[in-house]
């Protein structure tokens, strides 16, 4: 367990304000939140971070925002959306973080279905997307705040605000406030990012979140007050528990990072002893390790392969709970020090004791590539209507490519068509309706169906399969996972991104992306010349290896599940193009729809 730190009352029956308050009475000293200012970090600490909440609680309560009211928010992680979302709760009202990327549909879906009267937006680009709803009779929306006060026109920006708030601030109307809040009331509600149809609104309570965190916490073991880099969307329940609520349950330091593309930039300035990336972060921040061991001397390379191997060794007997044999735990430990060492810190990893991913089956061969690097990358699996994880593997419990077991007090089981379903105080009562009540998700016996495939094995550990909807159903009636098939024709390093269809189908095909970072450096190791990804795309020799590599997949593949044609494309597929959510899941209906002539091409006879 990570903290060892007094707790306000049972788990159960506190709310996040009385966490904030111990923080600021018991570590008022310790540093809680950091971000850039040009080339600089600034730090508030738990003390500072308190005061400045209170002031902007009574700033936002002089806006008319009242107990049970959801307010919206679209900014960056920044600090004005941090402590925003704090001041929020502890009025009594419903923070919603709104996902940066939403189309302006979305953006009024969301808007009337929450019934909220105020956003808190960033600056221009939200505005364009947010002044014409004021505009929209069917959007009770009122009023915008705009944080950059260059952009914010006729709205009332973030800095007049807590201007007002200090001015108006009595520090017995803000305890009472926050003191009137109750562990079963509403802490925030997060909307679904949309795979298929509109996003819903998950309604978690201070009670969920809290149980959660500290159970969370009890599979983690960190140093105490341990910094966090926070760079995925608030909008996202990964990043709301790991940026927001464990750091006020530990007295931790967040660290806020804006731009999320500079992440691998914040860790080699900052050296974490904690990082947690979905799968696609982790796949990226692979191939960019790829793309530089490429480049090196042969010998090198080599050596960085044997000692790759003493680690996967040494992780493979951690993994079956052995001891590590002496003489391996020796040459590991000279191999770490001697070859892997200067590069992680290079990397800026050398000091991670705890990395872990979620969302998504986590690719085997990325799990395996870190494995060899000293790093055990801890999978979970959650959903937003469960406040977050679900199961998880530890650094003393764990199986590579599983994504552990059940936290304490949740239970599963799996259903007859492979679904599983879970059950306990962390997950969520029902989804938001439009007017204001919950519409119940679970049966009679308070099971939840998660909408995830799996397999529980004898020893408790979860291994997911995919997502139910997901499932493509051949033309046989054979079940197919695409996510196996895309993570196994994945592992060549020339293919970053794959989509695999075939539903209703004889055979499958697929679309496969270039991995921009690798690509040039495979074709530049093998003297292959273009001007371009788009040139590579259509290289033959590219286009050879990249058939080997499907034939190479299809090997291990059974025969349904085997790719029969595909299609090299050199975009990379993101959130600002669509098909990616800002959670980076690939959205299989929009690629569907996006390349629909390329997959009924593929079906067509040469």
């Amino acid at each position: 367990m990570t903290t060892n730190l007094r707790l306000p009352g049972q788990p159960g029956e506190i709310t996040l304000p009385a966490l904030l308050a111990r923080n600021a009475e018991e570590h008022g000293s310790l540093a809680a939140l950091s971000w850039r200012e040009g080339t600089d970090w600034r730090t508030l600490t738990w003390s500072e971070v308190r005061r400045k909440v209170a002031v902007l609680a009574s700033g936002y309560a002089a806006l008319g925002v009242e107990r049970g009211e959801h307010v919206l928010l679209m900014m960056g992680n920044r600090p004005e959306h941090w402590l925003t979302d704090l001041a929020l709760v502890h009025l009594g009202a419903v923070p919603v973080t709104v996902y940066g990327t939403s189309a302006p549909e979305q953006i009024a879906h969301i808007a009337r279905h929450s019934r909220a009267r105020l956003a808190v937006v960033e600056g221009a680009r939200e505005l364009a997307r947010w002044e014409p709803l004021l505009a929209d009779d069917s959007v009770p929306l009122e009023r915008l705040v705009v944080a950059e006060a260059a952009q914010a026109g006729p709205h009332r920006t973030y800095g007049s605000l807590y201007a007002s708030g200090a001015r108006l601030h009595r520090a017995d109307a803000f305890e009472k406030a926050w003191r009137e809040t109750r562990p079963e009331d509403p802490l925030t509600v997060v909307y679904t990012s949309g795979t298929t149809g509109d996003p819903k609104g998950v309604r978690l309570t201070h009670r969920n979140i809290l149980l959660q965190a500290v159970r969370l916490d009890r599979n983690t073991d960190l140093p105490e007050h341990a910094e966090h880099i926070c760079y995925l969307p608030f909008a996202h329940i990964a990043e709301r528990i790991l940026g927001i609520y464990l750091p006020l349950l530990r007295a931790a330091h967040v660290r806020l990072v804006g731009d999320p593309t500079a992440v691998a930039t914040a860790v080699r300035e900052l050296h974490p002893v904690q990082f947690f990336g979905v799968p696609r972060v982790w796949e990226k921040l692979a191939a960019g390790v790829r793309a530089v061991l490429a480049q090196l001397p042969l010998e090198q390379q080599r050596a960085i392969d044997e000692a790759g191997d003493l680690a996967r060794a040494r992780a493979g007997h951690r993994e079956r709970g052995e001891d590590v044999p002496a003489a391996l735990e020796a040459s590991y430990a000279e191999a770490r020090e001697r070859v892997l060492e200067p590069l992680l810190r290079l990397a800026g990893l050398d000091r991670l004791v705890w990395t872990a991913s979620a969302t998504a089956p986590m690719p085997i061969d990325v799990v395996r590539f870190w494995a060899g690097w000293g790093i055990t990358i801890m999978d979970a699996w959650g959903l937003t209507e469960t406040s977050g994880v679900c199961t998880v593997n530890s650094p003393d419990d764990f199986r590579l490519g599983s994504v552990g077991r059940p936290i304490d007090g949740l239970e599963l089981r799996v259903a007859e068509d492979g679904e599983i379903l879970t059950r306990g105080e962390t997950v969520f009562a029902g989804y938001l309706s439009p007017d204001g009540s919950l519409e119940d998700a679970s049966d009679a016996d308070g099971w939840f169906p998660t909408g995830d495939i799996g397999r529980i094995d004898g020893d408790g550990f979860l291994w997911l399969t995919d997502r139910k909807k997901e499932l493509i159903i051949t033309s046989n009636g054979k079940n197919v996972s695409p996510a196996l098939v895309e993570n196994t024709v994945k592992e060549h390093p020339l293919i970053g991104q794959a989509l695999v269809h075939g539903d209703g189908r004889s055979y499958l095909v697929a679309l496969l992306v270039l991995d921009p970072e690798l690509a040039p450096a495979w074709a530049a190791a093998r003297g292959v010349e273009a001007a371009s990804l788009d040139a590579l795309a259509g290289h033959p020799a590219v286009l050879d290896e990249v058939a080997r590599a499907v034939e190479a997949a299809n090997a291990r593949l059974n025969r349904t599940e085997q790719i029969k044609r595909f299609r090299l494309l050199a975009a990379e597929w993101g959130p600002e193009s669509g098909e990616l959510t800002p959670s980076l899941k690939l959205r299989r209906r929009v690629v569907r729809e996006k390349y629909g002539s390329l997959i009924e091409g593929l079906y067509e006879a040469p």
